[in-house]
């Protein structure tokens, strides 16, 4: 049984600093503007050898102007029920407030272990402040620092006492990351919610509606891995926004710590510039890549629709034709099962280790038909080729000229090596050495 927190209270009171103080890293987008945080968000800490998750939430308000409010609040209910116990945050330095009062009348009908954080005490001299906050009807009242993390190991003292197990390092460790990408409103997060079975993130169709990268865990066809959905990704002369580029930021780390990358398309729209910059830099850093043409339930079709968008999509693509194009919709659920499943099979890909005995057999003969081309008169002969232990798919092809060999027999050869193993999805690196 996992050991959870849960971060809750009123917009801006720190709730997504004291997060990152928890967790260790900056996993939370964190900005002085009310409501950054929408969706709930995961990290894992530990305290004295006690190892627990921590849920970030959005700021809890009720009858304002922010068409988000209802969704947040479903997002902190949801992180309510999940958790342990539940760290209810304030802001000593603007002291009690209507919604303070309010929210503490909601926590209560949940019947949750609840302490309350009087967060922004940066200086002890506040902490006589504390007082009031006792009104609120919770035992436990911590004043503590964010910022400078002063008071937070007297709060996690307290905490820990309530999980009855030791809990584990590193939940995800070892579990594949499956990351969606794309345009802001391609149908990220619907898709992401439909393949759950649970509002898990928050959509509108409103572009930008998520900001921060959002990771869910996911069992299916006997696997269990971990979907990422990120904020859309928008060209850097169309942000102007701190927080968006931010969330733009947390989105290409995503892509630069996942297995595969989902890059989900608008079908009406069509492959845009964006999109292939998106794909580029999943190729750039080695990843596995599905595309996913999104809403296409929207798409007036006739009997070769399907054929003809997809061969304009592999013209864009060139030469990468290896990676796999799939026709979905989010919201009719049309094929978002087998575009999960294909996303899978390419992690099985990009996992692949080819024994050097069997590359030798299938690629040798190929070879022997068709040698490299000499140069100055010079004949390159290969005499065998291995994996190399990497993270991408990388092959060394042993040889006695290795400079010579020009990028169209590197083609052959990854043409070559495509045709004898199933590599549908992922980019294969070809090195040549010295034999």
């Amino acid at each position: 049984m996992a050991n959870i927190v849960a971060i809750v209270g009123r917009p801006n009171v720190g709730k997504s600093t004291l997060f990152n103080r928890l967790v260790g890293e900056r996993k939370a987008i964190m900005d002085d503007e009310s409501g950054v945080t929408r969706d709930r968000h995961y990290g894992h800490s530990m305290w004295c050898g006690t190892y627990f998750s921590v849920i970030d939430t959005g700021g809890y308000v009720v009858n304002s102007d922010d068409v988000f409010e209802e969704a947040i609040r479903d997002q902190v209910a949801l992180a309510i029920e999940e958790s342990d116990v539940v760290l209810f945050v304030v802001d000593i330095s603007e002291g009690l407030t209507d919604l303070d009062k309010d929210f503490a009348n909601y926590l209560r009908r949940h019947k949750k272990t609840v302490y309350v954080v009087a967060n922004k005490a940066d200086d002890p001299s506040q902490h006589h402040y504390i007082g009031e906050f006792y009104s609120l009807g919770f035992d436990d009242v911590f004043p503590v620092s964010s910022q400078t993390s002063s008071g937070t190991g007297d709060l996690l003292d307290q905490v820990i006492t309530h999980f009855e197990e030791k809990g584990i390092e590193d939940p995800d460790e070892g579990i594949p990351k499956i990351a969606v990408l794309g345009r802001p409103n391609a149908g990220k997060s619907s898709f992401v919610n439909t393949l759950l079975g649970v509002e898990r993130n928050i959509v509108t169709e409103i572009a930008g509606t998520t900001r921060d990268s959002v990771d869910s865990r996911y069992s299916q066809f006997g696997k269990e891995f971990i979907l990422i959905d990120t904020a859309g990704v928008r060209r850097k002369t169309k942000v102007h926004e701190d927080i968006e580029f931010y969330s733009v930021m947390r989105a290409i780390r995503s892509l630069e710590d996942c297995d595969v990358a989902i890059v989900m398309v608008d079908a009406t729209r069509g492959v845009e510039s964006q999109d292939m910059n998106i794909i580029r830099l999943a190729l750039q850093n080695n990843k596995g890549i599905v595309v996913l043409m999104n809403k296409w339930d929207l798409m007036e079709k006739s009997t070769n629709t399907t054929r003809d968008i997809e061969k304009s999509i592999r013209e864009k693509l060139a030469p990468n034709a290896f990676i796999p194009i799939l026709f979905v919709s989010a919201l009719t659920k049309q094929r978002i099962f087998k575009a999960i499943e294909k996303a899978i099979e390419v992690y099985g890909s990009k996992s692949t280790k080819i024994p050097t005995s069997s590359l030798n057999d299938a690629l040798l003969p190929e070879i022997g038909y068709y040698p490299p081309p000499a140069v100055k008169g010079k004949y390159i002969r290969i005499k065998y080729v291995t994996q190399l232990p990497t993270n991408s798919l990388t092959f060394a092809f042993f040889c006695n000229l290795p400079q010579y060999i020009r990028d169209p027999y590197r083609r052959f050869l990854e043409n070559k090596i495509r045709a004898h193993f199933p590599l549908e999805g992922v980019p294969i690196n070809i090195v040549f050495r010295k034999k």
